[in-house]
């Protein structure tokens, strides 16, 4: 154990100048929350809740104005009354798009819980079945293949364009904002009236923009994820125009009424504390993927991104190509986790989900992937997909364990 411990903290020496660029964002990033909160005077009454109908909800309203503030959008859709990030795509998808249009995802294939939202696999209720077509663009050196996507908008009439920024259980590189910023401009030199969608899941305030700031129409992610600073219980957000934001809140309610009802059920205040945290929070989760890459990377394991290279998103890919690997690693996160920390997590069949899969979520709130979870597909090349953590500490303390048991199976 000593041992180990000696090669966390020698390791952890090596990452003191990342460490310093991830707080020098975390601060850039509070500021703009402290300035919006601050600019919409949320107030203690804003914490109030509403049942029923949710009618004259002014917490929930100012919610929303925080967050299109923070995130340099026109307006904002945020609910506990979305399930998940992948619910919130597809409220948006069934907003935006209606029969005969054409969906073109140009990062290769969602996440796999979107297969059926789609129609990749048959669903009575998908997209495909409401007439809904769908094309997929790979993409090159994890780049965008801007030849094929000139050749699909100067054929076909597209209606929505997806990119997902996050790899999901794929082996590519996450999408930077600078990457990001090119492609839309691209996209909109050649057909300028096409929907520029983003699921900016895992990404929020690991940078000091977001996708609204450099040209996308809309975006989606989750509050169990970044934004909800590991605070807010559940909920999603959409943010973008508002015309597209009131398609979607009629999307997600009914029309005629959208946005106006939706009861908050006493979630404002874990909204807007969860939000509050988030920078900070976000941060520690960087700092302890920037650890766990570098330790990993000196016991020979290949990772994904480097420890010194810029970040993108809060996931960090351990590439084992051993399946028992990949199984101790991930029990040894549960292990080093606060809730349920003797439970020996088995691989096994998930919703929406092809492949088995492990994964370890000790957390406070299920499915939360901000604090500290890993998991991974039962495929190869055995990747472990970490991320998250409350406090840089913990996360710390969570890979020592990890390390300790995959050491010595």
């Amino acid at each position: 154990m000593k041992d180990i411990e000696k090669l966390v903290n020698d390791s952890e020496k090596m990452c003191l100048e990342q460490f310093q660029k991830i707080d020098d964002i975390c601060f850039y990033n509070s500021k703009k929350v402290l300035a919006s909160f601050k600019k919409n005077n949320v107030t203690e009454s804003a914490f109030n809740e509403t049942t029923g109908y949710g009618y004259n909800d002014l917490g929930r309203d100012i919610i929303e104005k925080v967050f299109k503030d923070v995130l340099g959008a026109e307006d904002a859709l945020v609910r506990n009354q979305f399930i998940s990030g992948s619910h919130a795509l597809n409220v948006c998808f069934f907003a935006l798009l209606r029969p005969n249009d054409l969906l073109l995802s140009i990062t290769g294939k969602p996440y796999d819980t979107l297969d059926e939202v789609i129609g990749i696999r048959e669903n009575a209720s998908s997209l495909k079945s409401f007439g809904v077509k769908y094309k997929e663009i790979d993409l090159i050196n994890d780049d965008f293949n801007y030849e094929e996507i000139k050749k699909v908008l100067t054929t076909e009439k597209v209606k929505v364009i997806e990119i997902q920024r996050s790899k999901g259980y794929s082996t590519r590189k996450s999408i930077s904002l600078t990457k990001l910023e090119k492609v839309i401009s691209f996209i909109k030199n050649i057909s300028p009236d096409v929907i520029i969608m983003v699921d900016n899941c895992y990404c929020e305030f690991v940078t000091t923009k977001e996708p609204t700031e450099v040209g996308a129409d809309i975006m989606v992610g989750s509050l169990i994820k970044n934004l909800g600073g590991g605070i807010a219980s559940n909920g999603a957000y959409i943010a973008g125009k508002t015309d597209l934001i009131t398609l979607c809140a009629e999307r997600l309610t009914l029309p005629g009424e959208g946005r106006e009802v939706g009861p908050s059920l006493g979630a404002n205040k874990q909204i807007l504390q969860g939000l509050y945290f988030a920078p900070s929070v976000v941060a520690a989760a960087l700092k302890t993927a920037v650890l766990t890459s570098k330790v990993m990377e000196e016991l020979n394991y290949e990772v994904e991104p480097k420890f010194s290279e810029d970040r993108i998103d809060i996931v960090q890919n351990i590439i084992f190509k051993d399946k028992d690997k990949l199984i101790e690693f991930t029990r040894g996160i549960q292990n080093g986790s606060a809730i349920d920390s003797n439970a020996l997590v088995e691989a096994s069949a998930m919703p929406g989900y092809d492949d088995d899969i492990i994964m370890a979520s000790g957390s406070f709130t299920q499915g939360s992937s901000i604090e500290l979870s890993c998991d991974g597909p039962i495929r190869e090349p055995y990747i472990a997909y970490m991320q998250g953590s409350l406090t840089y500490p913990y996360g710390k303390l969570g890979l020592i364990t990890a390390l300790k048991r995959l050491l010595t199976k």
